[in-house]
């Protein structure tokens, strides 16, 4: 079966849209996507928020009877609760986005989101409550991982259906760099917290500031989002909708139509999905884990590398999307998935030097190569579905890989550290996670040709 797209979409008159759906948009594209990358950041800061603590912060607050490796297993493990739940969030999110609008569900996820992120930082500890502590603390783990799976795909359809077909990569890819910009806040509030005070009032309180403070960046964040309309490809889309059900036809599920139509879709998502968030958590994420456990560093020195590879990446990825407007998502794609493979290894191979200034090289190049995946993602996943069931459609596949990839990853890369004590065993895991990505992306014939207007995907 032949998934070459029949035919480019006409370009419409300004940015704000595809054909003649632009006509009826008045919100400028810059002005969607600010409102959705800012949204995505304060997502992703509450986010990764939760990660840096649960490596640095939470074996000692939530399960301090637990041995050092023990401790930290289990606070890895309510970290991977939240991508458990994020399939879940995606499935509901999604199909009431392909029901009653991009717009709505982005403010829903949103405030749940910042809720749970708020409560963290009030949770009483161990000592306080006893084991209810770390229960209320998976519970609300939950809650982040569920928003956060409706979250994404609202974030890239809302640009992608608003923005130009010539240019979708690139204005795409700026919701992805939410995630490193919310990774660059929670890293330096978490740094700067640990650089001002000492290692005791840190572990006691001063961990809990950044937390509250994402009541602040919720509250921004809807104000932004709530002045964006509606995606004019989905306003289209439900007009048809509506006609089609005042003439008798009966509508399916938007997830029964994903599993019926587009099952090769699903699995292409997922793939490429998977080394992608594989090596974004272990470059991120699993060094504080590696450093710490292995070589005792301070958190301000993994805070500090992890910082200035966020920073990179933030610029990076909007200028790997906009090369994959030119030469496609493809070859940016598998670039990107080889060499993350490869530079896996020299990654571990530089910071087991315990020097910041190649710690940072290698945390750095691991991410402007992630980026490479990342950039033209948005836009990628956006072309392999039909409009009707689009949202659903890419929250499934993405979400779903979340679970077996970045979900596992601090866990299985715990675990290979225990068990050899090195950090290759940890590369060759990124190595194999690389051949998934690259057979799924290989596979599947380009798309950023494809149209984003038809309830249903055009293969040509």
């Amino acid at each position: 079966m032949s998934d070459t797209q029949s035919g480019a979409t006409a370009p419409g008159p300004d940015d704000n849209g595809p054909g003649t759906a632009s006509d009826r948009s008045h919100t400028p594209i810059v002005r969607v996507v600010a409102a959705s990358m800012l949204g995505t950041t304060v997502e992703w800061y509450d986010y990764f928020l939760y990660g840096v603590a649960a490596a640095l912060v939470f074996p000692m607050v939530f399960f301090p009877d637990s041995e050092g490796a023990v401790g930290i297993l289990l606070s890895m493990g309510t970290f991977a609760v939240g991508f458990v739940a994020r399939p879940l969030g995606g499935l509901v999110f999604g199909h009431y986005g392909d029901k009653i609008g991009r717009k709505k569900l982005l403010v829903l996820s949103l405030l749940m989101m910042g809720f749970a992120t708020f409560a963290i930082g009030l949770l009483p500890g161990y000592a306080t409550i006893g084991v209810l502590a770390p229960i209320l603390l998976v519970l609300l783990r939950i809650i982040q991982g569920f928003a956060l799976g409706g979250e994404w795909g609202g974030a890239v359809l809302i640009v992608s259906e608003h923005g130009r077909p010539e240019h979708r990569g690139f204005w795409a890819s700026w919701p992805q760099a939410g995630a490193p910009a919310g990774q660059l806040l929670a890293q330096a509030m978490l740094g700067v917290m640990a650089l001002v005070q000492s290692e005791e009032a840190f572990l006691s309180w001063g961990w809990r500031i950044p937390f509250l403070l994402s009541a602040v960046l919720v509250l921004i964040g809807l104000y932004v989002r709530l002045a964006v309309e509606e995606s004019p490809v989905f306003r289209e889309a439900q007009a048809r909708s509506a006609e089609r059900t005042a003439a008798g036809e009966k509508e399916t599920m938007p997830i029964l139509d994903v599993l019926r139509e587009y099952p090769r879709e699903v699995l292409t998502a997922m793939g490429a999905r998977f080394a992608e968030n594989v090596s974004y958590y272990i470059f991120t994420i699993v060094i504080a884990t590696y450093l710490q456990e292995r070589f005792d560093l301070p958190s301000s020195f993994v805070l500090g590398a992890v910082l200035i590879g966020a920073a990179v990446h933030l610029v990076t990825i909007p200028l790997w999307g906009a090369i994959s407007d030119r030469v496609g998502r493809k070859p940016v794609y598998l670039f990107g998935a080889v060499g993350v493979g490869l530079w896996a290894f020299a990654f571990f191979f530089l910071i087991d030097t315990r020097n910041f200034a190649l710690t940072a090289i290698a945390v750095t190049v691991g991410l402007v190569l992630h980026g490479a995946m990342y950039g033209p993602q948005a836009a990628f996943l956006s072309e392999l579905f039909g409009t009707k069931v689009r949202y659903s459609g890419i929250s499934i596949g993405y979400q779903l890989a979340s679970v077996f990839a970045g979900g596992l990853a601090p866990l299985i890369a715990a675990s290979l550290l225990v068990a050899t004590g090195s950090g290759y065993a940890i590369a060759a895991y990124i190595a194999a996670s690389t051949v998934v990505t690259i057979i799924a992306v290989a596979g599947y014939s380009e798309t950023r040709t494809r149209r984003l207007d038809d309830d249903v995907l055009q293969r040509g």
